[in-house]
């Protein structure tokens, strides 16, 4: 899967999984939207990444790590709670796509240098 199309599935399952949390919580917290704003973030850059821009894929991929850092947490508490499988089911969403987004960056990155250095040689 190409990093850009990896980037987009990440940032749509994001903001579409904190939406349906939100909105399906008894007590909805604005919390609930963190991942949303990481995947507008996600979502803005994509037109970066796709142009293979480095400073904007290097900030998607960072954006990623730390919204998959913050779903870790987000999965411990859920884990903790006892909370509905729907809303593990939503956690564990977004940190599949957000693995896979990961995958695909470091793919891509790798690729990228193996061809500027065979450009050099």
């Amino acid at each position: 899967m190409k990093a850009h199309t990896a980037n987009l599935l990440n940032a749509l399952t994001l903001i579409l999984m904190s939406a349906w949390g939100y909105l399906a919580s008894e007590t909805p917290s604005i919390t609930a939207f963190i991942p949303a704003v990481f995947g507008v973030i996600l979502l803005a850059c994509n037109g970066g990444v796709k142009k293979e821009n480095k400073v904007v894929a290097h900030i998607a991929v960072v954006a990623t790590l730390v919204a998959l850092l913050g779903l870790g947490m987000a999965l411990k508490g859920v884990i903790g709670r006892g909370a509905d499988p729907m809303a593990m089911f939503r956690v564990g969403a977004m940190i599949v796509t957000s693995i896979i987004a990961m995958v695909a960056f470091i793919k891509s990155f790798r690729d990228a240098r193996i061809a500027r250095e065979a450009g050099n040689k």
